[in-house]
C-alpha cells in the first residue's frame, strides 16, 4: 500500500475507538536509570530527536470529504516543553511508586491538538540498589509507533557507550508542508496512488487467477472458501471473555514488573521444540491457569489478542505496521512441554492464516461498522499478548546508564495486557491490569511469575 502522511485503516480504528475511554492505544515505556541524567542534555537530545521523527512534531487532522482518512499534518505551535517534562517523587519512592504515577498519567489520554507523545524524567526513583536512581517514562498514542517501531525511535535517543562524543546537530528534514493548495494535491495523489496500488497489485493478478480458476475449478472454489474462513475468524463477533473471573472492565489499571533472563526462556523453548514467543505465551498461560485455580475456577483456554508485525525493510523508522490476530489459547495443561507445543501449535496457525494478505481490506470495512460493534468486539478479549524483540546490549540516556526498559500496553478493553521487550540479557516484562477484572494484582503478579519460573526450570 502506498506510504505516506496518512494514518493506515488499522491506526485509524485505533483512533476511531477511542471515543470509549475503556479503548485507549496508549503505550508507555518506562526506562529505569542508574542516576539522573543532566536536564539540559536531556532537552538538547529530544529537540534533535523531534526533528528527524515527523511524528513527533505532527499531530492527526481529519481530511475534508473523507469520512474515515486522518492525515498527519505538522503542528505550527510545537512546544517542546509541553511534551518534556521533568518531576521528582517523594524522598523513600521506589519502582512501586514510580508505576503508581506513571499509570495515572497514562489513564489521562492525550491532548488531540498536539502530537502525540509525553515525556517525562522522573528522578527520586530508589531501585536495584540505587537510591538516587531515576526513570525516563515515555507515553505515545499507539497510532505513533509500534514496539519495534519504539526500539527503532530509542536509537536515536540513546547510546551504546557512557560517554559518547560531543553531540553534533546535523541537517534537519524539512517540514511537510500543509497549506490547502498542497493538502488537496496530497489528497488527490493518495487516491490516485491507491487507484494504482490496486491496478498493480490486485488487477494484474486477475488474469492469472481467472486462468488458474479455469483449469483447477476445485482447487480454486477450496481456497476461496478458505480464505472467507480465514476472514471470518477476524470479524467474527465475540463480546463475551471466555474466563469466568476476569469480567470487569473499567478505566482504571495497575501496572506491575516482571523479569525474566532471555536465555532461561530460549531454552526451555528450544528444548520443547518451539521459540521463544512460545515458551513466552506458555509461561503468561500457566500464570493465568493458578490465577483462576486461586480464585476457585478451573479454566481450559481463554481468548487472547496479539500483533502481529507487518513491518518490512522499506518502512520507515517509527510508525505502526501492525494488525492484530484474536485466538484462543489452551490453558490447561500437564507438563511445560505440553503447554510450548500448544503454543507454537496455534500460532503457527495464525501466522499463515490467509486473511493476513487482506488486513487493510478487513480494516477498511471495519471502519466503515458503528464503533460500538468494534468496542464490543475487543471487550471480549481475556487478555493481551505482545513480544518485542528489544536491544541486546546496554544503553545509557545522556551518560546514565539504562538498568531496565520495561514496556507496557494498553488494555484495549480486554482483562489485561502482558508486554515483553528483551534488553541486555533479559525479558523486561510489563503488566497492565484493568483493576475491575483484577482487583488483586499482586497475586496475579506472583501467579504469573511462578509460570514462568515453571517454563523457564524446564530448560
Amino acid at each position: 500500500m502506498p506510504q505516506g502522511p496518512y494514518l493506515s485503516q488499522t491506526d485509524t480504528i485505533m483512533w476511531m475507538v477511542e471515543a470509549d475511554p475503556l479503548l485507549r492505544s496508549t503505550i508507555l515505556g518506562v526506562v529505569l536509570l542508574e542516576a539522573a541524567p543532566e536536564w539540559a542534555r536531556v532537552r538538547n537530545r529530544m529537540e534533535e530527536v523531534t526533528h528527524h521523527i515527523p511524528a513527533l512534531r505532527e499531530k492527526v487532522a481529519p481530511v475534508p470529504l473523507h469520512p474515515t482518512l486522518l492525515r498527519w499534518i505538522p503542528d505550527p505551535d510545537f512546544d517542546l516543553d509541553f511534551h518534556l517534562r521533568r518531576i521528582s517523587l517523594p524522598t523513600g519512592s521506589g519502582v512501586q511508586d514510580l508505576l503508581d504515577w506513571a499509570r495515572t498519567a497514562t489513564m489521562g489520554g492525550f491532548d488531540v491538538a498536539r502530537p502525540l507523545w509525553e515525556f517525562t524524567l522522573v528522578e527520586g526513583v530508589g531501585h536495584d540498589g540505587f537510591l538516587d536512581g531515576a526513570a525516563f517514562v515515555m507515553k505515545a498514542h499507539h497510532v505513533v509507533t509500534d514496539g519495534i517501531g519504539a526500539v527503532q525511535l530509542a536509537a536515536h535517543l540513546f547510546n551504546f557507550e557512557p560517554s559518547p562524543p560531543a553531540h553534533e546537530p546535523t541537517d534537519r528534514p524539512a517540514a511537510r508542508s500543509h497549506g490547502p493548495l498542497s493538502l488537496l494535491r496530497d489528497v488527490i495523489a493518495h487516491d490516485v496512488e491507491l487507484g494504482v496500488d490496486l491496478a498493480r497489485h490486485q488487477l494484474g493478478s486477475i488474469v492469472p487467477n481467472l486462468l488458474q480458476a479455469a483449469r483447477h475449478p476445485q482447487q480454486a472454489a477450496k481456497e476461496i472458501l478458505e480464505t472467507a474462513k480465514s476472514i471470518g475468524k477476524v470479524v467474527a463477533p465475540a463480546i463475551t471473555p471466555k474466563s469466568p473471573v476476569m469480567v470487569g472492565r473499567m478505566t482504571t489499571t495497575n501496572y506491575r514488573l516482571l523479569e525474566v533472563p532471555v536465555d532461561a526462556l530460549h531454552d526451555a523453548a528450544k528444548r520443547a521444540g518451539g521459540r521463544l514467543n512460545d515458551a513466552y505465551l506458555a509461561g503468561i498461560t500457566a500464570g493465568l491457569h493458578r490465577y483462576h485455580e486461586h480464585h476457585g475456577h478451573v479454566v481450559d483456554e481463554l481468548r487472547v489478542a496479539m500483533p502481529v508485525s507487518l513491518r518490512e525493510d522499506e518502512h520507515a523508522e517509527g510508525g505502526n505496521h501492525i494488525t492484530v490476530m484474536r485466538f484462543q489459547v489452551p490453558v490447561a495443561a500437564t507438563t511445560v512441554k505440553e503447554r510450548i507445543e500448544a503454543m507454537r501449535s496455534v500460532v503457527d496457525g495464525i501466522r499463515h492464516e490467509r486473511s493476513l494478505e487482506h488486513t487493510s481490506t478487513i480494516a477498511g470495512f471495519l471502519n466503515l461498522m458503528p464503533r460500538g460493534v468494534i468496542g464490543a468486539m475487543l471487550k471480549g478479549v481475556d487478555f493481551l499478548a505482545s513480544n518485542v524483540p528489544g536491544v541486546p546490549l546496554p544503553m545509557w540516556l545522556e551518560g546514565s546508564r539504562v538498568v531496565g526498559f520495561f514496556p507496557f500496553g494498553p488494555t484495549a478493553g480486554s482483562a489485561l495486557n502482558v508486554t515483553l521487550m528483551s534488553y541486555n540479557g533479559m525479558c523486561c516484562i510489563g503488566v497492565n491490569a484493568d483493576a475491575a477484572a483484577i482487583p488483586d494484582p499482586d497475586v496475579l503478579t506472583e501467579c504469573l511469575r511462578v509460570g514462568f519460573a515453571e517454563v523457564c526450570a524446564y530448560a
